[in-house]
């Protein structure tokens, strides 16, 4: 958040001091409610409880104001288990529906739909009870004011919370004994949240907050197992994207520094920087968190040892990883990074793609657990249990072959779930796979091969893919959210390039075309929120264009093709008429236009997702090197938006580590790699494929195809027209500011100048 504001607010601990019983309300033999109508998985899943639920619109909050009554407001996403667990302990039972219907306006809320909903009330949750998290339960005024927050509360007093129904017998008699305090209340809330967002851009941004921010990850840094911090254990990419472009800025000047101490200190940090990032991502690629057998990973650890995840997993997750992976290969030529990458990409492809090619959203923790186990006829589910293995189903499956998959992947009679991290006890028995032993190790105790010992996983992967495949499988959310896509879309046009698959650029491809076809006006030049069964009616926030540009800008570099560059400008011209803050910079989450969410905030934390602002410097830093333009408003908006993060950038530069790639980006002299030929000449393909086996993550690149693609980048790039082959033989150009050296024609001495 802007500021790490506390205020006064109505705590639960007033609300747990009078007594009030419910009144009975009959109940119904089935139930359908508004919801029903909606799209969301989310809300569908909500659709048939006897809560009055309602969708958040004027509907809604006509009726709490014509009744005097408060809202409910609970907000989730379909894939979230306790959410799962709220709805089976509270949303559903029929004592605790009649005191919702009875006392207030009950509305629901899938956050990936309606980001800017969720942003505004989990602040404040955030602000006055110093946690958040998905359940969210807000209590509003019907002028849409908070006056009461939490997450997740059992139905009975437990965890050290009150049960629900006696914080919603307590927060009614509240609201008709305390009315006024409560709206008095409310009107402090508000003007604090406003003010928390308000304040100025305070702070000295230069070079030194990169060191700083290093050095701040350095202190959670976890050398035993890698990652930042304790249990629960995220993958948080965006600092490992930081961490790699602080590897190559630092090497990159070390090695023209003269040999002081201060550059061979700014040397180590950076290798540092890399042994960090490298080491964190071995050890989440054989940790639990990886499913090992069908490709991705969950959503995060609950344990520091990456083993035991919460199964959950979701879209960005793959996208951002798989681009971590991307970029560890590119530095080091391990052959390990790109094998996981692969893995990703083809898990998305196999399981996360639509038929018309977009990307859905999530696949749950939770599934049905497998015949054999709970009730028989009644149906009962389980976190992780599609995933999980017993030794007797793994042995029985693999026969002779099972003894060095239970030697490798930790599988253990008793099951492997380390103490502590099983608190429902729902993997007793059970083993979730993770890498004990290296391949070489596990040759070495079978005294076999390594390439025998590989060989003998793979297959035995296989099968046990085979035989999970006919198991229960998880919810899939079947959502296609803009945002993630973009995301989605970057990854397979870097996964083309850095792997020279060009099966990933037809993937990339297709999702950006479902995309433009789907997701886009033309006519109005603005891009939707998300799409099921449909466009649906929420217009994009400021992420999705950021990410969609960003994957548009990261297409064309992979394909060439100059539409997306086109759509990629169009659509930066509408985020910043929409989002841009013309007076202190940056880009509101929001354009304003609603006028139920009654805050624009600025997102000013990369988290599980990049914030809006970070994203959109840097495309605005690559689109005006790409038009030759650094002087022009892009270049402006992009420093403005920096600057807007000052505070912030000061004081916890680890807080936003992707604007640390754009302020990294604008500290430098960006380089341009133009390649002059026919896009389908041998030569013009072997300098193209020479760019990308080096990490350049500074650098663009251009073709210069003798045809439409070079006479549009001609209209604004001068320097670009005249670059042409030479003696009819593909050439690179490479410039810093399109001030070029001489053309070079051998892929081999462009490689040399590319190294650091």
């Amino acid at each position: 958040m802007r500021s790490h504001f506390r205020f006064g607010f109505l705590a639960l601990t007033w609300l747990v001091t009078s007594t009030t019983s419910a009144e009975n309300a009959p109940a119904r033999a089935e139930h359908t409610n508004r919801l029903a109508h909606e799209k969301s998985p989310y809300l569908l899943q909500h659709a048939h409880n006897p809560v009055d639920w309602y969708p958040w619109r004027e509907e809604a909050f006509a009726k709490a104001r014509r009744e005097n009554k408060p809202i409910f407001l609970s907000v989730g996403y379909s894939t979230c288990h306790w959410c799962h667990v709220m709805a089976h302990e509270s949303f559903e039972n029929e004592e605790v529906a009649a005191i919702m219907n009875r006392q207030f306006v009950n509305i629901k809320v899938d956050r990936e739909e309606r980001p800017d909903v969720d942003r505004i009330y989990m602040t404040f949750v955030q602000a006055t009870t110093g946690g958040g998290g998905w359940p969210m339960s807000v209590w509003l005024m019907p002028d849409l004011k908070p006056f009461v927050g939490g997450t997740y509360f059992p139905p009975e007093d437990r965890y050290g919370q009150p049960g629900f129904k006696k914080v919603l017998e307590r927060i009614a008699t509240a609201w008709k004994e305390k009315h006024d305090q409560i709206v008095e209340q409310g009107g402090k809330i508000v003007q604090a949240l406003r003010e928390s967002q308000s304040g100025t851009a305070e702070g000295k941004i230069d070079a030194g907050i990169l060191e700083a921010a290093y050095k701040q990850l350095d202190r959670s840094y976890d050398p035993k197992e890698g990652g930042f911090g304790n249990a629960p254990k995220f993958p948080r990419p965006v600092a490992l994207n930081f961490l790699t472009r602080f590897y190559a800025r630092n090497v990159g000047h070390a090695s023209g520094l003269p040999s002081t101490d201060k550059a061979s200190g700014t040397h180590a940090l950076s290798s540092q920087a890399l042994e960090m990032t490298l080491f964190t991502l071995r050890k989440m690629a054989a940790g639990g968190m990886h499913d090992h057998v069908g490709g991705g990973f969950h959503r995060y650890s609950v344990d520091r040892y990456w083993h035991v995840p919460h199964f959950e997993k979701m879209l960005y997750d793959q996208a951002q990883l798989a681009v971590a992976y991307l970029d560890a290969f590119q530095i080091t030529r391990h052959q390990q990074y790109e094998a996981v990458a692969h893995d990703i990409l083809d898990y998305v492809a196999r399981d996360m793609t639509s038929k018309e090619g977009g990307f859905f959203s999530a696949e749950d923790a939770d599934s049905p657990v497998v015949a054999g186990i709970g009730d028989p006829g009644h149906e009962k589910t389980a976190e992780g249990a599609f995933y999980v293995w017993s030794k007797k189903e793994i042995d029985e499956a693999l026969g002779d072959a099972a003894e060095i998959f239970d030697f490798h992947y930790g599988v253990q009679a008793h099951g492997n779930a380390p103490e502590g991290s099983d608190p429902h006890d729902e993997f007793r028995g059970k083993n979730i796979l993770i890498e004990r032993h290296t391949i070489a190790k596990t040759a070495e105790h079978f005294k076999k091969t390594e390439e025998q010992t590989a060989e003998s996983l793979a297959q035995s992967r296989e099968k046990l893919f085979a035989i999970r495949a006919g198991r229960p499988p998880p919810h899939l959310d079947d959502k296609i959210i803009a945002a993630w896509n973009g995301l989605m879309i970057s990854a397979y046009a870097r996964a083309a390039q850095v792997l020279d698959a060009p099966r990933y650029l037809e993937i990339a491809t297709r999702a950006a075309n479902f995309l433009r076809t789907n997701l886009y006006d033309s006519s109005r030049k603005i891009l939707y929120r998300n799409y099921r069964h449909g466009r649906s009616d929420i217009e994009g926030f400021a992420d999705d264009y950021a990410l969609v540009i960003q994957g548009l800008l990261d297409l064309y570099e992979a394909s060439f093709d100059v539409e997306w560059l086109k759509l990629a400008t169009e659509l930066q011209q509408t985020q910043d008429r929409l989002f841009f803050d013309e007076k202190n910079g940056g880009y509101f989450s929001t354009s304003g236009k609603d006028q139920s969410v009654f805050l624009r905030m600025k997102d000013d934390n990369d988290g599980a997702e990049p914030a809006a602002s970070s994203v959109a410097a840097l495309n605005l830093l690559r689109l005006s090197q790409i038009l030759d333009d650094p002087a022009a408003a892009g270049a402006e908006c992009a420093r403005k938006t920096i600057d807007a993060f000052a505070a912030t950038l000061s004081h916890f530069p680890s807080a936003m580590p992707q604007m640390l790639v754009a302020l990294d980006y604008s500290l430098s002299k960006p380089r341009q790699i133009v390649i002059a030929g026919r896009p389908d000449a041998a030569e013009t393909k072997a300098l193209l494929k020479e760019v990308p086996r080096h990490f350049l993550p500074k650098t663009i690149l251009l073709l210069a195809d003798g045809g439409e693609g070079q006479k549009f980048l001609g209209e604004t790039n001068e320097a670009i027209r005249a670059m042409s082959p030479v003696d009819g033989k593909a050439a690179a150009y490479v410039c810093e500011n399109f001030t070029c050296k001489a053309p070079i024609t051998d892929a081999t001495a462009l490689g040399d100048i590319l190294k650091f």
